[in-house]
Order: structure tokens, then C-alpha cells, then sequence
């Protein structure tokens, strides 16, 4: 194409190409990023040569990772990241540690600089959170063990990844004197206690009068990001380090899920943009050159990856299913990696070609991932037998079974506390089994029986002898689970009493069908329940006051455990 079209035009092009492949993708399943770069691709000056005004669609991106980065930084609050566990630190950093390590190698042996080895690295150790948590909800796994351990680890790794966002351009960017370095690390430092204490000390006081029109709020929270932004660009800094501190100075004012919500739409639009771009510029020029190295790093991200996770959460004493579970989320590269690599580009530390190549490689990942994630029970279930070796024997205390017992529990977190408080007021012998070692400690700590087991695996299942019970509860939701506890315990027309819960409607019909005495629908039960609960109050408003000191003497038992209500929470 030799025509110049005006800049709207070129826009208005780009969109509706952008918005034709994305139909593609969500009719062939697949995550509308990929649809993004392969929109670039086509209408970059390989294929149509759309891009023509390319300044300014490179301030479209600029922007876009802007308010990505601006919303990342509001959902990091740091009152929430000191609740991470030590899982989630462990397997956050040791995933980033070895994966790094193992991929900088490679790139060496690949023949790579040692910088571009560097900065290829630590892109292949970072996961997509976007991704992961989309694929995972669309399961309807977000309250599964291996989802927890995978939400948690996913935000250490995003806090490495700010940390390092903010330090390579300073470590990079900078060839002067240690005293220049020193400079540079001094003004950052004083550029962040500003902007924290402005946060601090005068947006809660201001926070009425700028929230309750939400054209306010939504004018407030552009020239805030884009403000610091600038400030920190002013000053010799990245735009990326500028926008995550604007984000996090305001991650604990009241109204940041208000501001998160109205700067969705337009972060979405413009980081659709930049991975528009970043189609449009890859260099398929020196394809031959970058696709081996390509295939090699994406071998490693989707088998690599997963595999040291697995050894991580088998050190750490998780059955090896949560472990391949967990492990499996990890098999792709993040957004993260190629706004760092991309930042590299900038810095001019390295080629142009290692940005298409490490965007093949999450051109491929991506794709490959998203099968993997999608079909883990699946795959689990044919290669699940061959991966004993990632367990640990003898870990964990197998429990104290050494006599016959009336009821089962399986799962003893949150639903799961309220059988157990009755079963002890009913003074019957029962035993809780779990497959969360935290949860194992705490039945150990409160002298309950319990045992750490997998209610999936078929030979566990038959060592309880479950056909011989009197009730069997179950707290998780997996359908397949249950229904093989179902096959275990209803051999007989006088089997137990058999509970279980779920989260859908034809779940529950298919677990009935199955034998099943009772599905607990949480979301039904609980509205029937609060339903009843008004009708008594209507009857008897003394009741009120009884009710609520239960209440609340329930919820400080659940808050001491470290229980919480399960909720679906806005990420970026």
C-alpha cells in the first residue's frame, strides 16, 4: 500500500482488523492477545502496511502500558500482600529463580550476549496474570487449591516484576560514575516518598468532595497516573516506573476499586494498541534466525516452567496432582515480559529481533497454555499415575487412622469448619481429609483426626472403607471428585448418607443421578437460609440480637483460622 492515509482513517482500519481477528479467536477459544499481534502482523508493513503515522501509534502504546501498569499498581495494595502466605512466596520466587537461571543458560548456549541472555531470562520466568486467572475462572476453579496457590504467587511475581521495571533503567540507563548512580537512586527515592505522601496525607481528606461526581473521579484518576507519569519521565525515569508508583501511592484509598473500574475501558483500548504495535514491528526479516532459538524457549516455558513449579509444591509437601495443576498455569509468558523486553529495546540494550523473538515465543506459549490450563484434569488424569516422583513420602503425618469411623469430612477449610464444630458437639468418632498441608496443621493443632490425602485418587479412597460409614460430607466442589467418592461409598442400597457441594445446576443433577443425597448450591442455599432468617426476625425481633452475637462470635472463630469469604475479585 504506497497510499497516506490520514491518522483516523489509519486508526479506523486498524480497529476494524483488530476487531475482525478477535472474532476469529473467541470463535476458535483462543486468548484475544494473540488476536492483538496477529493483528499487528497484518497490518503491519509485512502484509497491509496500515501503520503509517508511526509516532503516534507508539504514543497509543505508550500510553496503553501505562494504564496497564497504573492498574496494576491499584490492585498491589500492600496491606493485602502482607497476607501471602509462604507457599506463595516460595513458589513465586523460586519459580522466577530457577526458570531464570536455566533460560539464561540456554540463551548463552544459543550464543546470545550475556545482556540479551538477561533480559530474554527473567521474560521467560514471568507468568500472565491476565491470562491464568481468565482461564482458571473460566473453569470455575477460582476457589481450588491450586488456584489460591497460583493467585498468590502470580502477585509476588508481580511485585519482582515492578521491582524490576523500576531498577533496569537505572542499573541500564545509567553509564556514569557510582555517584550518578547514587544521584539517580536518590531522586527516585525522593520522587516516591513524594508522591506517597501527597497519597497519604491529603487525598483521604479530599477523597469526598473528588469521588462523588464520577466524571471527577475519572478526570482525578487520568491526571493523577498521567501526572506521575510525566513526573517521573521529567525527572530521567521510564514511564513504566512512573506509572506503578502512581498506582500503588493510591492502592489504599477507599475509592481505588472505583477508579480501577472506570480506567478499564480505556486501559483495555490502549494496550490493545500496543500489542498491535508490537505485531506490527516484529522483524521477519531474520525470521530463519530467531525461529529455533524461539521453539527451544517456548519448550522450555511450557514444559520447564511447569516441571520446576511441580518440584517446588513437591518439596513444599503438595500431592502431585495440585502440584501439575499449579505447575501447568505457569506454562506461558506474561504481558510483563514483553513490556521488559520492549524496555531493553529502548534502552537500546538490545536488538530489535530479540522482542520478535521473545513475542513468537509468547505467541506460542499463549496458544499452548491456554490448551493446557483448560484441559488439566484431563491430563492429569492420563499422566497422573507417572508423577509420584514429585511427591514427597512421608512429608506430612499420614494422620491418626487407627480405628473405624462413623463420618468423613472432605475439606476442612471454610464450609467445612461448621461440620466440624457439630460432629464434636455430637461426640462422634469422625475424620477430616484434606490435600492443603496449612489445613493439615491446623486440624493437627486442634487435635482433630484427620488425614492428608487426595480425594482423586482412587486406591486412596478405598483404604477409608467408605461403604462402611454412617455420613460422608464433601466440601469440594470438583464434580469428578465426588463422583468418585460417590462410587466408593454407595456399593450398597444401605451405603452412608452421602453430602457434597457444587456450583452449578447440572452438577448437581449429574451428582443426584450419581446417588448422592444432598448437593449443597452454596449461592441457593445460603439465599434460602437468609430468606428464613428474616422470616424469624419479622416473628421475633429479640431474636436479632442472639442471632448476630452467634454472628459475629462465628466470624472471629473463622478470622482467627484465616478464613475469608470467597469473592471474585476485579484484577487487571
Amino acid at each position: 500500500m504506497t497510499e497516506t492515509f490520514p491518522i483516523f482513517i489509519q486508526l479506523g482500519f486498524l480497529l476494524a482488523f483488530a476487531t475482525l481477528v478477535s472474532l476469529l479467536m473467541r470463535a476458535l477459544k483462543q486468548p484475544l492477545i494473540i488476536g492483538y499481534i496477529i493483528t499487528g502482523l497484518l497490518v503491519g508493513p509485512f502484509v497491509f502496511n496500515l501503520i503509517q503515522s508511526e509516532g503516534v501509534f507508539q504514543l497509543f502504546s505508550q500510553i496503553g502500558v501505562s494504564f496497564l501498569l497504573f492498574s496494576v499498581g491499584l490492585n498491589l495494595n500492600p496491606n493485602v500482600l502482607k497476607q501471602f502466605g509462604k507457599v506463595a512466596l516460595i513458589t513465586g520466587v523460586g519459580q522466577v529463580v530457577f526458570t531464570s537461571a536455566v533460560g539464561f543458560l540456554i540463551c548463552v548456549l544459543l550464543g546470545f550476549s550475556y545482556i540479551t541472555s538477561f533480559y530474554v531470562s527473567i521474560a521467560l520466568a514471568f507468568s500472565s496474570t491476565i491470562i491464568i486467572l481468565k482461564l482458571i475462572s473460566d473453569k470455575g476453579d477460582l476457589e481450588d487449591l491450586y488456584a489460591k496457590i497460583s493467585i498468590g504467587f502470580l502477585l509476588v511475581q508481580d511485585v519482582i516484576a515492578i521491582a524490576l521495571l523500576l531498577a533496569i533503567p537505572i542499573l541500564f540507563a545509567n553509564t556514569g560514575s557510582w555517584a550518578d548512580l547514587g544521584d539517580v537512586v536518590f531522586k527516585i527515592l525522593m520522587a516516591g516518598v513524594f508522591v506517597f505522601a501527597v497519597a497519604r496525607s491529603i487525598l483521604p481528606k479530599i477523597n469526598d468532595y473528588i469521588s462523588r461526581p464520577q466524571e471527577l473521579l475519572f478526570l482525578f484518576a487520568n491526571a493523577w497516573g498521567i501526572g506521575i507519569t510525566a513526573l517521573f519521565l521529567y525527572m530521567g525515569f521510564s514511564i513504566e516506573a512512573g506509572a506503578l508508583v502512581a498506582g500503588i501511592a493510591l492502592s489504599t484509598l477507599p475509592f481505588r476499586h472505583d477508579i480501577n473500574a472506570r480506567l478499564t475501558p480505556l486501559r483495555d483500548f490502549f494496550i490493545v494498541l500496543f500489542f498491535i504495535l508490537l505485531g506490527s514491528e516484529m522483524a521477519f526479516g531474520s525470521i530463519g534466525d530467531i525461529i529455533l532459538p524461539a521453539a527451544i524457549l517456548s519448550l522450555l516455558v511450557l514444559v520447564g516452567n511447569p516441571l520446576i513449579m511441580m518440584i517446588i509444591m513437591g518439596l513444599l509437601g503438595y500431592k502431585r496432582k495440585t502440584g501439575l495443576l499449579t505447575g501447568l498455569t505457569v506454562a506461558q509468558i506474561s504481558e510483563f515480559s514483553l513490556i521488559l523486553v520492549a524496555l531493553g529495546v529502548s534502552l537500546g540494550q538490545i536488538d530489535r529481533e530479540v522482542l520478535s523473538m521473545v513475542t513468537l515465543v509468547g505467541l506460542v506459549t499463549i496458544f499452548g497454555s491456554s490448551y493446557l490450563i483448560l484441559y488439566s484434569d484431563k491430563i492429569y488424569s492420563v499422566i497422573g499415575k507417572y508423577l509420584k516422583i514429585f511427591e514427597r513420602k512421608h512429608v506430612l503425618e499420614k494422620g491418626i487412622r487407627n480405628k473405624d469411623y462413623d463420618y468423613f469430612l472432605f475439606g476442612g477449610n471454610r464450609v467445612g469448619f461448621d461440620f466440624i464444630e457439630l460432629f464434636k458437639g455430637m461426640k462422634k468418632d469422625f475424620l477430616v481429609i484434606d490435600h492443603d498441608p496449612e489445613i493439615i496443621g491446623q486440624m493437627k493443632m486442634e487435635k482433630v483426626d484427620h488425614e492428608y490425602g487426595d480425594a482423586s485418587d482412587i486406591d486412596f479412597l478405598e483404604s477409608l472403607k467408605l461403604d462402611e460409614a454412617s455420613l460422608i460430607v464433601s466440601t469440594i466442589p470438583d464434580l469428578e471428585t465426588n463422583l468418585l467418592i460417590a462410587e466408593a461409598a454407595k456399593r450398597h442400597a444401605s451405603g452412608p448418607i452421602f453430602l457434597t457441594v457444587t456450583h452449578s445446576i447440572s452438577n448437581a443433577l449429574a451428582l443426584y443421578e450419581a446417588g448422592v443425597d444432598y448437593v449443597i448450591l452454596p449461592h441457593f442455599l445460603g439465599g434460602k437460609y437468609a430468606s428464613e432468617i428474616a422470616k424469624r426476625f419479622l416473628k421475633d425481633a429479640k431474636e436479632i440480637r442472639q442471632m448476630r452475637k452467634e454472628h459475629v462470635k462465628n466470624l472471629l472463630a473463622r478470622s482467627a483460622l484465616g478464613h475469608e469469604h470467597p469473592v471474585l475479585e476485579r484484577f487487571r
